[in-house]
Parts: structure tokens; C-alpha cells; sequence
């Protein structure tokens, strides 16, 4: 329908700049989306797993630090597939996420920095700590009322209610 409606109006797809290209590619259609959402959420998990299990070779904190980041690339990137790129851009960049979004692609960074550049091991450790946290922040804000629930239980446990 979108590509007769760019016929009728004289638009052909060489017209059409990259980003419309890019937004064209999320119309596809609700079977397809689920499949490649859980196509990549599958390898994000495969990768994370993999990394742990790699974290006990003898220079295995590399690959566990690029394996653990991948998967958490991938699991993120699965939700472009049921959401569209932009519309899950913009959820990523919302007041309620946004300390979440920015601390998880901070220490999405850092991670592979602390390996790579500055070959500390403890550090990559906590920022891959803080990338799971970070997500689980993100992700449990899609659910209503899921973070008043993991305060109020955090709080009961360590006796402020």
C-alpha cells in the first residue's frame, strides 16, 4: 500500500532518502517481526551464555566482555523488530528510560574499553554487572507498575517500609 501511494505521488524508491528506506524496512508484517525478534533474542541470550561459559579460559575476560555485550546488543535490538527502529528509538530516549537507556550504552562501551584499552579485568567486570542491571532497569519500565514493585520490595528487605 505505502509503495502504491509512493507510485501515485511520483516518489520511487531512489528518491526516497535512507532514513524513509530504513522506516520502510520495519513495515514488515506481524509473523515476520515476531520471527526476527525472537531470532535475535535467542542469539542475545546464545551470546551472553557463551561469554560466561568462555569467562574461564585463560584470556577468556575478552571474549566474555564481547560475547556479554553483543548478547545485550542483540536482545535490544530484537524489540526494533516488534516495535520499528524509530518508535523504539524514541521509547529508548523517554524520561522514564532515559537514565537507564544512557547508563546501559555507557557501560556497553566501557565494558570493551576495560578490556581492550585499559586491560582491566575487575573493572570490565562491574561495567558488565552494570550493563545487566542497566537493562533490567529498561526493560522491567515496559512493564506497568514492575518497578514500583522491585522499589517497594527492595525497600521491605532492607526495612524503609
Amino acid at each position: 500500500m505505502e509503495k502504491l501511494r509512493r507510485v501515485l505521488n511520483g516518489q520511487d524508491e531512489e528518491e526516497q532518502g535512507i532514513t524513509a528506506q530504513v522506516l520502510d524496512a520495519s513495515t514488515l508484517s506481524f509473523g515476520t517481526r515476531v520471527k526476527w525478534f525472537g531470532i535475535c533474542f535467542v542469539a542475545g541470550i546464545v551470546c551472553s551464555i557463551l561469554g560466561t561459559a568462555l569467562l574461564w579460559l585463560p584470556k577468556g575476560i575478552k571474549l566474555f566482555a564481547v560475547f556479554y555485550t553483543l548478547g545485550n546488543i542483540a536482545a535490544l535490538a530484537s524489540t526494533c523488530f516488534l516495535m520499528g527502529p524509530l518508535k523504539q528509538l524514541k521509547a529508548m530516549f523517554e524520561p522514564k528510560r532515559l537514565l537507564a537507556t544512557v547508563v546501559m550504552l555507557l557501560c556497553l562501551v566501557l565494558t570493551l574499553c576495560s578490556v581492550f584499552w585499559w586491560n582491566k579485568k575487575g573493572l570490565a567486570l562491574l561495567f558488565c554487572i552494570l550493563q545487566f542491571l542497566a537493562m533490567t532497569w529498561y526493560s522491567l519500565s515496559y512493564i506497568p507498575y514492575a518497578r514500583d514493585a522491585v522499589i517497594k520490595c527492595f525497600s521491605s528487605c532492607l526495612g524503609y517500609y
